[in-house]
């Protein structure tokens, strides 16, 4: 009996170490042939998740989705960019590959050019007469946008195309990235053309719209909602994105906001502008605080101009950038309703606002205007009138074309907090507010960082906002 028993016990251990091994083996085989899924061997599409993957439950937005071979010809994406300009010329070099890689892409990317004549690069003599051509076709052509984007090759599969009714023809992805002042004008033509059930957007667009009536803050997301109408979502993609590195392919990291109430179609959205080696996207939902960063963050990355033209250092513009931050996330709590704490540490927030305020347009025009003001070694005020010439002057010098998006973004901003009886409240964007365009001394800037008892943990909670009684934010 006692043999019988050791024996029993003897081969339950063996039972259980075979049993353990066979899961071993079987857990291996299935992470091997994941693998081969994913990196087998090179083909022109490389296998990725399809509009039919399921999202299982708990699993982070940016992990892989499964993988389904099914696909219906009427899942396929057509995508249209709607602009052409530095920053459109960029992404477009993303989208291109994207398209070219993802099985649910049809393969040409639409990119919808603003017709104008541009002068050929002359191989020859300074003497001779440049050659004039149609951007459109030098796009098609030498596949590089030479005015906006120069020495940079775009995906052959890009086509520039200059009729918006062609471009749009349905599409089910609009990308967005012009100067939202053009948008009324276009909505008409984009609302006939693109996919009548289908089609979302995203804007790239770093602005906010302003309500007369109400005096309110307008998304320019939402202003693209309804002026397609028929349902159609309009997500965001902001981050820390200097549009000639993303072109370049210098690694950076972007944040698209979007609820399109479907997991599958927010996923979908988030890989066609995903490359995970260099321009890695993060997914979440918080729209309102993600766009209105992007278009404060120019305002700020003026005042970070104006250190630079005075040369007051790193410590300055550190100080500068903490107390942007926090009149950023006061600014969205206050006029904007679900705003979430998290999205300021996105790329959306605080690194879009680091690189805004050390690079990029908005913060180089600044310090040449502060710089231009001072150049006669007086910080005295300035005339608002002249102010306005030479922000003009400077942008047409130094952006060839391209437009400035902090200087309107700036003015829209003060007269809302004016109009609201805030300014008290946002010292900083009050006064860079005053240099730029009331002519106050470059030199006031730092009476703009204000460092206040309160604590900072109260600008994260909306709820000492309330005392405020803000009429219809």
């Amino acid at each position: 009996m006692i043999i019988m028993t050791l024996l029993l016990r003897d081969l339950n251990t063996i039972i259980r170490t075979i049993l353990i091994l066979f899961i071993l083996i079987d857990a291996s085989n299935s992470q091997v042939s994941f693998s081969k899924c994913l990196n087998g061997p090179s083909s022109s599409k490389i296998p990725t998740p399809s509009p039919h993957f399921t999202i299982r439950a708990g699993r982070s937005i940016n992990e892989p989705a499964l993988i389904d071979e099914t696909m219906r010809e009427d899942d396929i994406e057509q995508i249209c960019i709607i602009g052409s300009g530095n920053w459109g010329s960029a992404i477009a070099t993303i989208l291109g590959r994207s398209a070219a890689r993802l099985p649910f892409c049809n393969d040409e990317v639409r990119m919808w050019v603003f017709e104008e004549e541009v002068s050929l690069p002359s191989e020859e003599s300074n003497d001779v007469p440049a050659k004039k051509a149609n951007l459109s076709d030098v796009i098609n052509s030498r596949h590089e946008n030479i005015k906006y984007l120069p020495g940079v090759k775009l995906p052959t599969n890009v086509k520039a195309i200059p009729d918006l009714k062609e471009a749009c023809l349905n599409a089910t992805l609009l990308v967005f990235v012009l100067p939202h002042q053009f948008l009324p004008k276009l909505m008409p033509i984009i609302r006939a053309s693109v996919h009548p059930s289908r089609c979302r957007g995203v804007s790239l667009i770093k602005g906010l719209g302003f309500d007369k009536r109400t005096k309110l803050p307008v998304l320019i997301s939402q202003s693209i909602s309804i002026g397609i109408g028929d349902g159609f979502h309009c997500g965001v993609l902001m981050g820390a994105n200097v549009a000639n590195e993303v072109a370049m392919g210098r690694m950076c990291e972007s944040t698209l906001a979007c609820d399109y109430g479907n997991d599958e179609v927010n996923e979908r959205t988030r890989q066609i502008f995903d490359e995970r080696l260099n321009f890695r996207v993060a997914r979440i939902g918080d729209v309102a605080g993600a766009e209105a960063c992007g278009a404060l963050k120019n305002v700020i990355a003026l005042g970070a101009g104006f250190i630079d033209g005075l040369k007051l250092g790193g410590n300055t513009k550190a100080a500068l950038l903490r107390v942007g931050l926090l009149e950023m996330a006061k600014f969205c709590k206050i006029f904007f309703e679900g705003v979430e704490s998290g999205t300021f540490m996105e790329s959306c927030g605080m690194a879009d606002l680091i690189t805004s305020c050390y690079g990029g347009r908005n913060r180089k025009c600044a310090e040449v205007f502060a710089k231009l003001r001072l150049q006669d070694g007086s910080s005295d005020t300035f005339d608002p009138e002249e102010c306005n010439r030479l922000w003009s002057k400077i942008e047409n010098d130094m952006l060839n074309g391209q437009k400035l998006q902090g200087t309107p973004a700036c003015k829209e901003v003060y007269l809302l907090l004016e109009s609201r009886g805030l300014l008290e409240s946002f010292p900083l964007l009050r006064t860079i507010y005053e240099v730029a365009f009331l002519g106050n001394g470059v030199a006031s800037i730092t009476e703009g960082i204000a460092v206040k008892d309160q604590p900072i943990a109260h600008v994260w909670n909306i709820d000492c906002f309330k005392t405020m009684n803000i009429q219809g934010c």
